[in-house]
């Protein structure tokens, strides 16, 4: 067996950035920009007011000074004319500063009689006036990669873009295996159960932005599974789950064998996980996981997320890993790296990571229930709580 991190390094070399493809702005939250966005247009694209009141020249600022309404400059329609010195324009938030002015009285400094104000006593010393270009310029860059936020989207929108160069979403075939398994919604006789993997893995490619393909449920005949992975051809990662173990219904190994797969590695010393192999068929990546529900999950999380990341062009690395206090007293390890379900809760201002008693990889309940994996080292000793542990966030 071969450790997680040898095994993360052997997936993550099947995989390289996909293509691309452009796209309209309004559909491309989420989407990982490949290709630098240039601002088109400064913002704001000319001095502005950033409060209601009256558009001046600081120089006839003082208490008691009357100042002539010459015009309104209001967002979307500005002053035309230029202020000299005794007049103002009445002038609105976000509207365009009039040639001649340099400061914002704000009208709670002022009175207003007909055409004339007032200046009050005591007034505030703020220009209130927002430089052309004070939040971005032409020419300025949104660097890829990024994934992108609503709040990108928004500034996107502001520098006059209407549609971004994104990486293509990874396709990912999802072949569950199994005499045993039906889908959701059919009968079960009784020696079957509902197959769940697949539905879970969908869920977890797609949060993280690829697509995930249900391909019919290979049964445990050769002829069978190699149907469905000819229907999987045209994927850009063929996930296989369950099938790739030792027993005699295991055929994945063997059937993926006899069509040329390039095996890279197979079994990994951890737990929940070990039955984990990858390799290459036919030019398409290939990861086959472990049947049970939580192994599967569990190695979704750690190696198929970080293989959509390299494929959206987003670097090659493994999950990120953050420490936290032990919440409970534990037991040593065994000889395989342990990913347990936790629970992460702030306690008592401290950040505080439990792992749940229940541990058995067919447990989706337990996993239901968990923020987080735990992370332990193999043979690592017994841990008191408030020792300081490593977990990621799930």
């Amino acid at each position: 067996m071969i450790t997680v991190d040898e095994a993360l390094a052997g997936v993550l070399d099947l995989f390289e950035p996909l293509t691309t493809e452009t796209v309209p702005l309004a559909q491309s939250a989420g989407r990982v920009l490949a290709v630098d966005a240039v601002a088109k247009r400064e913002q704001p694209p000319f001095a502005s007011s950033a409060m209601d009141g009256y558009a001046v020249k600081s120089a006839d600022l003082h208490t008691g000074a009357t100042l002539q309404v010459i015009g309104e400059s209001a967002a979307g329609g500005g002053f035309d004319g230029e202020i000299r010195s005794g007049q103002c324009v009445r002038i609105f938030t976000g509207a365009p500063v009039p040639a001649g002015a340099d400061r914002i009285l704000i009208q709670e400094d002022t009175t207003r009689d007909g055409d004339t104000i007032t200046v009050t006593e005591n007034i505030d010393k703020g220009p209130y006036i927002r430089p052309a270009g004070g939040d971005f310029k032409i020419g300025d860059v949104i660097s890829a990669p990024r994934v992108l936020r609503a709040s990108d989207i928004a500034l996107l929108a502001s520098m006059n873009i209407p549609e971004v160069t994104v990486r293509r979403k990874p396709q990912i075939a999802l072949v569950a295996t199994g005499d045993e398994l039906v889908m959701p919604g059919e009968d079960p006789a009784a020696s079957q159960i509902i197959s769940s993997n697949n539905f879970g893995l969908k869920a977890l490619v797609e949060a993280h932005g690829a697509e995930g393909r249900l391909l019919p449920i290979a049964r445990d005949t050769p002829q069978s599974l190699r149907a469905v992975l000819d229907l999987a051809a045209s994927a850009d990662v063929i996930v296989t789950l369950g099938g790739a173990s030792v027993g005699d219904h295991d055929l994945v190994g063997q059937v993926a064998g006899d069509a040329g797969l390039d095996l890279s590695f197979y079994k990994v010393a951890m737990r929940p996980g070990k039955p984990l192999m990858a390799g290459m068929l036919k030019g398409t990546p290939m990861i086959g996981l472990p049947g049970n529900p939580v192994s599967s999950m569990v190695c979704g999380q750690l190696f198929l997320i970080p293989a959509i990341r390299a494929m959206l062009g987003l670097g090659k690395a493994a999950m990120p890993r953050e420490t936290a206090s032990l919440g409970c007293n534990i037991g040593p390890n065994g000889p395989r790296a342990h990913f347990m379900r936790a629970e992460l809760a702030l306690q008592n201002g401290k950040l505080t990571c439990t792992p749940f008693e229940r541990q058995d990889s067919s447990l989706l309940s337990v996993l239901a229930r968990a923020n987080c994996l735990m992370v332990r080292a193999p043979n690592e000793p017994a841990r008191k709580a408030g020792d300081t542990v490593a977990f990621i966030r799930i």
